[in-house]
């Protein structure tokens, strides 16, 4: 069996369409979320508020004013993802008990997927002064990815048995991270030759952000394709039509959320951790090139270091678990996580091999944690309430953290530098580690009703 191949239990044509919506999203995640998008809308915003772009030597300090609220330019991109995830936190548990009850939870997540791509497309045409559009359509993206993956990620308990899902989750977590490594690889060449091309550097961006949102919606008819549509199973019995149905069992889960505490806690633990591995992948890019003062070429190139590197972390993470279990593989991750925002904050500006080690030890963690949180809080879920469970897990997931880039948002505010703002991360981390390390995994798997693998 090769290290992408389907583990033999599990049905190949869903695997495969599973796998390859990671490989799907990841082009947005990617190019749009993490590298280009938030120092492209900063540089539109700062044009609004001072007439030109700021530097690391001579910064913008003029606030866009935002419903009689001063916004520094510089904290935009942040506060838009901030309030994303707020607005993630009402709607998010309605999608996923509303895919509890749905027998086509493909069609739900495939159409959630194409209106998000649809958002990242019209991207293109952010240019000028336009920043509320860019604001608007980044608000959009980030609030449909959360949506899709809501019910995508209940999908991996469909697919694959107890002892099949840390495995089902790694691999395709690298299918995404070869995905978004494929696309980024081709956006480097065009904002890099921009000049050859006949292109300004700003037509380059708005042309790999359109890019990214084909990507997203072309390869998403994959999982269309070959994944199948199931009855819903063991749901909550509640009357009325489906909307009012998906609101009593999501009320019904509320009123009951004490019985499952291990449950609950480790979904605390994540909301926690991943918030902090969240705003580290999101202010990445835009910490590079505004307080290290690195070009986006540069910074293009080690997000694809980090692409390329985290492919191989997340199978590496997967065997680890198969050895040592997912709860210690991950908790070994975050104490990782933490030597990454210290040495961030360390960074000398303008030299390369520094930025590109940190970006290195990035990738070597960053598919692993994820990909294992995913599949261990899997485990820890009561049967028909999968995707509402997964909509409360995703409030912190990728793209759509809120604590983290507010507190980033902040720091930088009142200290006018990013270096304190990203050090300040490091207790994500630490109460993360500190709540992961609390959670007995059998006693919340017994608890769910579930069966039990043999390591957790």
């Amino acid at each position: 069996m090769g290290i992408l191949s389907a583990p033999d239990s599990v049905d190949k044509r869903e695997y495969w369409g599973f796998s390859l919506y990671d490989w799907a999203n990841s082009g947005y995640v990617t190019t749009v979320g993490t590298v280009l998008f938030a120092p492209y809308l900063t540089s539109v915003a700062e044009t609004a508020a001072c007439g030109r772009v700021g530097t690391t030597d001579d910064p913008c300090h003029t606030n866009l004013h935002v419903l009689g609220l001063g916004i520094s330019p510089g904290s935009l991109a942040f506060y838009v993802v901030t309030v994303a995830t707020l607005m993630s936190a009402l709607f998010l548990p309605v999608v996923g008990a509303i895919a509890d009850r749905s027998p086509r939870k493909r069609v739900l997540m495939c159409g959630f997927a194409w209106a998000g791509a649809l958002a990242a497309c019209c991207m293109v045409f952010v240019s000028g002064d336009r920043w509320a559009l860019g604001a608007l359509l980044l608000f959009l993206g980030n609030l449909c990815l959360g949506s899709s993956l809501v019910v995508y990620d209940s999908i991996l308990i469909d697919i694959a048995a107890p002892d099949d899902r840390d495995d089902v989750s790694s691999r395709a977590w690298a299918f995404g991270y070869l995905g978004g490594f494929i696309l980024l690889a081709i956006n480097l060449g065009v904002v890099t030759a921009h000049d050859a091309l006949g292109l300004g550097k700003g037509t380059a961006v708005r042309l790999s952000l359109l890019s990214a949102g084909l990507w997203w919606g072309l390869f998403t008819l994959i999982p269309y394709l070959r994944l199948k549509d199931r009855p819903p199973a063991s749901v909550v019995p509640v009357g009325g039509n489906l909307i009012k149905q998906s609101f009593g069992q999501l009320f019904a889960t509320l009123r009951h959320v004490r019985s499952y505490p291990m449950t609950l806690l480790f979904l605390v633990a994540y909301l926690f951790f991943n918030d902090g591995i969240q705003t580290v992948i999101s202010v990445s890019s835009t910490y590079g090139e505004k307080q290290l003062g690195f070009e986006t070429q540069i910074l293009i190139m080690t997000i694809l270091l980090v692409q390329f590197v985290a492919f191989f972390g997340a199978l590496a993470f997967g065997r680890f678990a198969r050895r040592y279990g997912s709860q210690r593989t991950i908790m070994g991750g975050l104490v990782v996580w933490m030597v990454i925002v210290i040495a961030g904050f360390l960074l000398p500006a303008h030299q390369i091999a520094p930025f590109l080690a940190m970006g290195l030890a990035i990738g070597i963690v960053l598919g692993g944690t994820q990909a294992l949180s995913r599949s261990a809080f899997s485990q820890l879920i009561p049967k028909g309430r999968e995707a509402e469970y997964f909509s409360l897990y995703q409030a912190g997931e990728r793209g759509t953290s809120w604590l983290g880039t507010l507190v980033f948002g902040l720091v930088h505010q009142l200290t006018g530098s990013y270096r304190p703002a990203i050090v300040a991360l490091g207790i994500f981390f630490v109460v993360g580690l500190v709540l992961l390390a609390r959670v007995d995994m059998r006693r919340g798997i017994t608890e769910a009703g579930n069966t039990q693998p043999a390591l957790v």
